[in-house]
């Protein structure tokens, strides 16, 4: 299964392209869009909530294998730039560049577009993303055109993904939870993604940050029961031993989890943000988990110094306030939501 974000602007035409790719689903600050109804089964997600909240924007990039980043003919934004800023500062592997509402402009404007974009991004994930030119508007004198180019090539992307997640089979079991909810006469029912291993009904196992033995009574996957779910699998989990009002988006199903309120972790910092002070508030991502943090130590080279630099690296010593479930591979986002240009840096717990 391919998990796909489709991102961008507002009134970048993402939503509506979503709409036309499957069919709509769970919506809170995000919307889900299901198509079961070919061989290969994928989840469009719609940070419908972005640009007013960065936490949409993450948490539909951190549950999705593939981004496409939609453009209008307007062209680039300072929020379009930021979604690039984001999928560079996360190392996003898989996406393309959905140029929408061609049907508005030209194929000179379009070009012109391609080329900007090309320099835009050069140095960053995104720098080979294809660009495909498509509208979504029904009464366009061409409707839909480009729509099934854009299907041929997730396709074909997602083949690579699927041999991707395979491979993250033989880990132990880890699913991010985006939403929980009690159902009457089956108890706590959660929805999420598996990010690596096989969940298995009847597995026991714990929750975290709550640090708690739960069991998995059932799986589904589109509405359907099955018996295990691989790497990649958008499911919904009734589980024993824990309440809907006791779990919070982004906690995490697993054997083993770091915990933790403060953090120490190796930075690299954007070329496009400020300098970071000691005392800065900063908010911290990680998963589907944010909280606002303060920083309250910072280290280059090993000696302590009062800045951090735009493009520098550097040790963040951070605290804050409740606690987080992380593992060691696990990346983390910074952002300084007083800027206009939010994200600020990545890094890596030490």
């Amino acid at each position: 299964m391919t998990n796909v974000a489709i991102i961008g602007t507002e009134k970048s035409g993402r939503t509506s392209l979503a709409a036309n790719l499957g069919k709509k689903g769970t919506a809170s600050d995000i919307t889900l869009y299901n198509n079961d109804k070919e061989s290969r089964k994928m989840v469009f997600l719609d940070a419908h909530s972005y640009p007013k909240t960065l936490k949409s924007l993450v948490t539909t990039l951190n549950i999705s294998d593939m981004v496409i980043l939609c453009i209008p003919p307007q062209g680039l934004d300072a929020h379009t730039g930021e979604c690039i800023i984001a999928l560079d500062l996360l190392g996003f592997r898989h996406g393309i560049i959905a140029l929408t509402r061609s049907d508005s402009t030209h194929m000179h404007a379009i070009d012109e577009l391609k080329a900007k974009i090309k320099a835009i991004t050069a140095g960053t994930v995104l720098q080979d993303w294809e660009c495909i030119s498509i509208n979504t508007n029904k009464s366009a004198k061409n409707p839909f055109e480009g729509v099934e180019e854009l299907k041929t090539r997730i396709d074909e992307i997602s083949e690579k993904i699927e041999a991707e997640q395979s491979e993250l089979n033989s880990l132990p079991a880890r699913i991010l939870i985006d939403h929980a909810f009690n159902v009457m006469g089956k108890g706590c029912v959660v929805l999420g993604i598996v990010k690596q291993g096989i969940s298995k009904d009847k597995d026991k196992t714990k929750i975290f940050p709550l640090d708690r033995d739960i069991e998995i009574r059932s799986i589904q996957s589109h509405d359907v029961d099955i018996t295990e779910a691989p790497t990649g699998t958008r499911v919904g989990m009734r589980l024993k031993n824990v309440q809907a009002k006791d779990i919070e988006r982004g906690f995490i199903i697993s054997d083993k989890e770091f915990v933790t309120t403060d953090y120490t972790l190796e930075c690299t910092f954007s070329k496009f943000t400020k300098k970071i002070e000691i005392g800065n508030v900063l908010h911290l991502f990680v998963g589907l988990q944010s909280e606002p943090t303060r920083v309250e130590k910072i280290l280059v080279g090993g000696q302590e110094v009062k800045e951090a630099k735009p493009g520098s690296t550097c040790v963040l010593e951070l605290s804050g306030g409740k606690k987080v479930a992380y593992s060691k591979d696990d990346r983390f986002l910074l952002a300084n939501l007083d800027l206009t240009q939010r994200f600020a840096a990545y890094g890596f717990a030490k």
